[in-house]
């Protein structure tokens, strides 16, 4: 049962009203993560702008997802874990790709490079090495996508905290957390 219960669409009003209206428009519902960070509208519009901003970047939806679902399972976020498989095999990504991802793993050596960092970023609270740095300009990113992948990296973890923190109902098909080779 979950912590703080999803904000009701029907008692929203105003700013609120309008943010909620967005996320069904996206979704075709307001899923249970948006509606429990609706109880703040603040925290509901720089979540609604991080994904709106990020959606559009340079790194793609592809990497995006894979960087997704890593980070999920390694913070144990079954929701999120869950939501971004879904979102990947939207994006194009096969079942096997992203249970790859959930175990650390990329599609290549660039989606690997990515990944590796996004979770060393996790690991060490951003007290990264400058070799992690220089592995991912090896793999070819440059200084744009670098800042994009901690950008993604910042926003799955205010996702994931909310939804581990909030104990939130997962309504996506569940995908559990496993154990990263």
């Amino acid at each position: 049962m979950p912590h703080i219960p999803p904000f009701d669409p029907a008692q929203a009003t105003g700013e609120r009203k309008e943010l909620m209206d967005a996320v069904r428009s996206q979704f075709g519902a307001v899923i249970n993560m948006f509606g429990t960070v609706a109880h703040s509208p603040a925290a509901l519009k720089s979540m609604l702008g991080s994904f709106g901003a990020l959606g559009s970047g340079r790194i793609g939806a592809r990497l995006g997802e894979q960087i997704a679902v890593a980070i999920a399972n390694r913070n144990g976020c079954e929701y999120c874990l869950s939501a971004h498989t879904v979102l990947g095999k939207n994006a194009g990504l096969t079942a096997s790709q992203m249970d790859e991802a959930r175990k650390g793993h990329g599609e290549d050596s660039r989606s690997q490079a990515a990944i590796d960092f996004a979770l060393a970023v996790v690991n060490e609270r951003g007290h990264v090495d400058p070799s992690a740095l220089a592995k991912l300009r090896a793999a070819g990113f440059d200084d744009e996508e670098i800042v994009e992948i901690v950008a993604h990296i910042a926003l799955n973890l205010f996702t994931n905290y909310v939804n581990v923190v909030f104990d939130v109902d997962v309504d996506f098909p569940s995908v559990k957390p496993v154990s990263a080779n």
